[in-house]
């Protein structure tokens, strides 16, 4: 999977304001067969976005028209459960660059991270404020900057800085993976070996 260079994103958001999504309701568990990272997004919360026959739910946010856009909004405690990488991997392949809650578990947080998502952690009131305008007003957008930290509500001027390692922001600015990260590096890798022969 080719990741994008991230620096600032201007999107609408789409609403799951639900607290304690785990990753088997991100992505069930009977989807994880395949070994490459492309085409987990086309089941995407398939069991709340479909129903029993397999027709699309018509009161799930991913199936409503009003609601699109790269920029997730989650409730608090987001991608909980299992260690599974194929969460990460399903709501990228979807298209979904940024997932803003108020709380992500530890090993979803990581896994968003190496996948090339950004997972912006925000206080409770500043979330509890982005839904409210959200839902009233599907099409506010927000603005992520990566550069500055900074998550800014644009109809409000509202905003937060969030954290990020320092590592996984140069990696998610440059589009690296750990691998790329070492190859932009080999230059200054061989010198240092021929140096020190």
């Amino acid at each position: 999977m080719q990741r994008e260079k991230f620096n600032t994103i201007i999107s609408p958001c789409v609403p799951i304001q639900i607290e304690n999504v785990d990753t088997d309701q991100i992505i069930p568990a009977r989807f994880l067969k395949a070994t490459t990272r492309e085409g987990f997004g086309k089941n995407l919360f398939r069991d709340w976005r479909y129903l029993p026959g397999g027709s699309p739910n018509p009161e799930f946010v991913l199936n409503k028209r009003d609601y699109n856009g790269k920029i997730l909004v989650a409730g608090k405690n987001f991608g909980c459960g299992s260690s599974r990488e194929h969460a990460a991997w399903a709501l990228y392949d979807y298209g979904f660059r940024v997932v803003v809650s108020s709380f992500f578990a530890d090993i979803f947080r990581n896994n968003a991270l190496n996948t090339g998502l950004l997972p912006v952690q925000v206080s409770d009131s500043f979330l509890n404020d982005l839904f409210s305008r959200v839902l009233h007003d599907p099409s506010t957008e927000v603005k992520v900057n990566l550069v500055d930290q900074k998550i800014v509500i644009l109809d409000t001027n509202q905003s937060e800085d969030f954290d990020i390692n320092a590592y996984k922001k140069k990696c998610m600015m440059e589009g690296y993976d750990d691998i790329d990260y070492l190859i932009s590096m080999i230059d200054g890798i061989v010198e240092f070996e021929r140096r020190n022969q």
